[in-house]
């Protein structure tokens, strides 16, 4: 059982948190060796980066270290693939998602001394770099390791939520690793949907309602994954709870219909 509170996560950081929900998610993942892997990687850097005495040129010459030498790279391939928020896996495969490689980057970019912050952007994870003697912080796309400007955040904003989307201060504030562990836990949980693994899936719900209890909506998400462990009469309860606390949700309406549905199916108990 995961068993980390709030307070467990913000004093670790966010890629050991991630490994933590890794493990209680699946048994096998190998923390040992990306714990290894982790602090050998630390050390390649601290001698990469020795002879380097600006701390800006040190951070250029560490996002070339981690890009291009090492070559970690978005996965554009297989994007939603659960390789990408399994930690072992994007060491492994040198490949992961803005906040699988962004936990990367944090973790490694702090342990060297680098003024580096997760951000938990409406689109995606961004690393904020906040250099003391500058007014405005620079922000990173972990996908590829580059800079993105403001505009270009507006822009990917109004991509997703309309013409009168408005930058504003909170889409750039500096997340905690709590918030941050419930964003991953929830990409976690669709990716195993997606690749129909859904005794995997069922632990990501089981956890994230040790975080927020009586979610309705993880609940309805959890009667999904029931149903299709052909546990139906606990798939049922789950969808009559959400009908029962969100009757105006649109999905309530069709969640009604597989009740019946359900009701109509002889009962599998397991």
């Amino acid at each position: 059982m995961f068993e980390l509170f709030d307070e467990d996560l913000d004093n670790m950081e966010l890629v050991e948190g991630a490994l933590a929900l890794n493990r209680a998610i699946d048994f096998d993942t190998n923390v040992h060796w990306a714990e290894q892997e982790l602090a050998r990687l630390l050390k390649e850097a601290e001698l990469y980066l020795a002879h380097e005495a600006d701390q800006e040129q040190k951070f250029e010459s560490f996002l070339r270290l981690f890009y291009q030498e090492w070559q970690f790279t978005g996965d554009n391939d297989a994007y939603f693939s659960s390789d990408n928020v399994f930690i072992d896996k994007v060491l492994e495969r040198k490949k992961g998602i803005p906040v699988s490689l962004g936990s990367l980057l944090l973790y490694l970019g702090r342990k060297l001394g680098f003024p580096v912050e997760g951000v938990a952007f409406p689109t995606q994870f961004l690393i904020k770099v906040c250099w003391q003697h500058k007014n405005r912080p620079s922000y990173i796309n972990p996908f590829d390791g580059e800079y993105v400007a403001e505009h270009i955040l507006h822009a990917w904003l109004i991509g997703q939520e309309g013409p009168l989307a408005k930058l504003e201060p909170k889409h750039l504030k500096s997340a905690d690793h709590p918030t941050l562990i419930g964003r991953w836990l929830a990409i976690m949980k669709s990716a195993l949907l997606r690749e129909e693994r859904y005794t995997l899936a069922l632990k990501c719900t089981d956890l994230a309602l040790t975080f927020v209890p009586d979610d309705p909506y993880e609940i309805r998400d959890r009667g999904f994954i029931y149903q299709q462990l052909d546990c139906l009469q606990v798939a049922k309860s789950d969808y009559q709870f959400f009908i029962d606390q969100c009757p105006d949700d649109p999905g309530a309406k069709l969640l009604k219909l597989q009740v019946n549905a359900l009701n109509e199916t002889s009962i599998t108990i397991h």
